[in-house]
């Protein structure tokens, strides 16, 4: 049992459960448009989400609910490194104008943890409200942009009202961060919790949640994917409206972060149906 939690930790703190749920959301985005499958593409996604987050995560002095963290960074800094090189055989695989493409992404990532504002001391994660909405505009990005450009199919206004309902769901699934965070975050980081409050805050996610239910009617024909999507939205809203400042240590970096997994199943299973 003391090995099973030592992995579990292990699989949480070094982001492959976040870069399975970036996975998923790829894959959600190539049924929704009939993509095809390019593996090195999706590979270099998934392998790039790690590298990404670990760099974010790691590359400065950690939080306090980081610090456990002290005994196995070695390890995560090792497995990031083979990720990265993992990356870069995949990138290299791809096409050059995919790999272009992805470069501005991949730019904001590296500014969103490096400190280039105010002579160097603040990084785009230090700015109020926008720290969120870089997340959520970089996963936009990396899970619908990237491959529909790589697919060459064209920007329509189905597109753009899908990369908005991603980057409303996106900004959701930050939501319960936000609010685990406010006892750790400084008190010149107004995230929306700190701003607005915790309970005004899960109203908001809900209207987020609602807007994006609308879209997603709007967008999509298939009885499955709607069927699928009003699952995730029930799962979204729960967890969201149970989220709280003192959660669980895994109510966030594990449950939330599963539910882009299980959208992907539950739209597996419809379609399969």
């Amino acid at each position: 049992m003391k090995w099973f939690r030592v992995f579990f930790d292990f699989y949480l703190n070094a982001s492959i459960h976040v870069a399975l749920a970036v996975f998923s959301f790829v894959k959600i985005t190539e049924i929704y448009f009939g993509l095809p499958t390019n593996d090195s593409l999706n590979y270099a996604l998934f392998f790039g989400t790690i590298t990404g987050y670990n760099f974010v995560k790691y590359a400065g002095v950690a939080k306090l609910h980081h610090r456990s963290l002290t005994n196995s960074l070695k390890a995560i800094q090792f497995f990031s490194f083979c990720c990265f090189l993992l990356l870069g055989y995949y990138a290299y695989l791809l096409a050059i104008p995919t790999v272009l493409f992805c470069i501005p992404f991949a730019i904001i990532t590296i500014l969103y943890a490096v400190p280039f504002l105010s002579g160097f001391q603040r990084s785009l994660r230090t700015i109020s409200y926008l720290k969120i909405m870089v997340v959520a505009f970089v996963w936009s990005g990396f899970t619908v942009f990237i491959p529909v450009f790589d697919a060459g199919k064209e920007l329509d206004f189905t597109l753009v009202l899908f990369v908005l309902q991603r980057f409303l769901i996106v900004v959701v699934l930050v939501l319960p961060f936000d609010i685990r965070d406010v006892q750790y975050d400084a008190i010149s980081l107004q995230t929306i919790p700190k701003k607005i409050g915790i309970e005004k805050t899960k109203r908001l996610g809900l209207v987020l949640m609602i807007i994006s239910l609308v879209i997603e009617y709007c967008i999509q024909l298939q009885i499955h994917s709607k069927n699928s999507f009003l699952g995730f939205f029930f799962l979204v809203t729960i967890f969201l409206m149970r989220a709280q400042k003192d959660q669980s240590k895994y109510y966030s970096s594990f449950w939330v972060e599963l539910l882009p997994i299980l959208w992907w199943v539950l739209l597996l299973g419809f379609r399969n149906y």
